[in-house]
């Protein structure tokens, strides 16, 4: 029988509409003492059920996984994957011969709040964000290969970085489920290799996706700058799209060597596109005005509120530089991955930018995550991918 976390009183209005997180201050006291992970029921202050879900240290208290009394148990695992695999096949990422990259389980979008899963393939690859999920891993594992119906065959369990660090779980990233010498994956008919091993994420930004596609659409005859390129998805997008030249950007080495391998993998022996290695501003600085269509996708530059402030004025001198240097008639991709950064924040910080460098500049297109990455209605937190196209005259 799981234990009772009682709230104090009045503090069960936000779960009332469905929030998935129980904030430490809410709680009045727990019977018994849980261990970090364990599945406790939640109680409001006349100890009347409100939901179940994870315990664990640290603001966030619990995090929910459902609003009925129920057991988290092989039954719950399989019914949540199925439901989470069955919307991917509705909306045509999965099961689709052009494309086996996408995302399966986006955490509270998916009503499993610090589970993440990726699908490379036939490997997937999962990463917990709560000693919860973390605890639960080999129970998922299970689930993942009954409910895709051989569809995934192993299983890649990579959270050495993205669990509590005071948790002190020792885990090691690994193959939990089989194991995958081939690390290819095809994303709208186009192939990349997928560092899952080493790489950021679970190995590819899966979130771009639909705005590759878009950028793809307007890259004919352009030239086209990538910068932060990481694995180099936006500049493979733009090859097959038409652009006369691509230059890829990122500060480490090791990206630039995979967009070399993703390039020739999908163009073996184009000219047309080309690596470096350098430092985004100091590149910024020297490029002169050659090119009419860059990107703009930096890593997260605030990962708490905290840092808001400098992370703005950061997007601001960024997309500053891409208005000084763009040409007449260029195309702007920008995009902020950073939680904390509203919609609002960022488009301030891009039309600071636009002023101080007196371009004309129009909004073409306001963009987002992709459907696979879902956001729940009642957990608008999850919205974390903003991006706008500009048309800078």
């Amino acid at each position: 029988m799981y234990k009772n976390l009682i709230l104090r009183k009045g503090k069960d209005e936000s779960l009332k509409r469905f929030h998935p997180w129980v904030f430490s201050g809410a709680v009045h006291h727990i019977e018994g003492e849980p261990e970090e992970g364990e599945v406790v029921r939640v109680l409001d202050s006349e100890e009347r059920f409100v939901a179940v879900g994870h315990w664990q240290i640290g603001s966030i208290a619990v995090r929910v996984l459902s609003f009925e009394d129920i057991s988290i148990d092989a039954c719950f695992w399989e019914q949540a994957l199925s439901a989470a695999y069955t919307m991917r096949c509705a909306i045509g990422v999965a099961e689709n011969p052009q494309n086996d990259t996408f995302r399966l389980v986006h955490g509270e979008g998916d009503h499993l709040p610090g589970l993440i899963i990726d699908v490379y393939g036939k490997t997937a690859v999962m990463q917990a964000h709560s000693v919860g999920m973390h605890v639960e891993r080999e129970h998922i594992a299970d689930a993942l290969l009954k409910v895709t119906n051989g569809v995934i065959q192993n299983i890649y369990y990579k959270s050495e970085t993205t669990l509590p660090f005071k948790a002190g779980l020792g885990q090691e990233n690994g193959f939990i489920r089989g194991g995958a010498p081939d690390n290819q994956a095809t994303e709208n008919g186009l192939k990349f290799y997928i560092d899952w091993l080493k790489g950021q994420k679970t190995g590819f930004f899966v979130d771009q996706r639909d705005n590759r596609s878009l950028l793809e659409q307007y890259s004919k005859n352009r030239s086209v700058l990538n910068m932060f390129c990481y694995t180099g998805g936006f500049s493979v997008y733009a090859m097959r799209g038409g652009a006369k030249l691509v230059h890829s950007v990122d500060s480490s080495a090791k990206a630039v060597e995979l967009v070399n391998q993703n390039i020739e993998l999908n163009f073996p022996g184009d000219k047309r596109h080309q690596a470096f290695a350098e430092d985004a501003f100091k590149y910024l600085d020297d490029m002169g005005d050659r090119y009419d269509l860059i990107i703009l996708d930096p890593p997260a530059f605030a990962k708490h509120r905290d840092a808001l402030r400098h992370a703005l004025k950061g997007y601001t001198r960024l997309n500053a530089k891409a208005f000084e240097k763009i040409q007449p008639g260029g195309i702007l991709f920008t995009f902020s991955c950073s939680q904390v950064v509203t919609k609002d924040n960022f488009r301030m910080a891009v039309f600071t930018a636009a002023a101080q460098s007196g371009r004309r500049v129009r909004i073409l297109h306001q963009l987002h995550q992709p459907a696979d990455h879902p956001i729940n209605i009642y957990h608008p937190e999850g919205e974390y991918l903003k991006g706008l196209v500009l048309y800078v005259e």
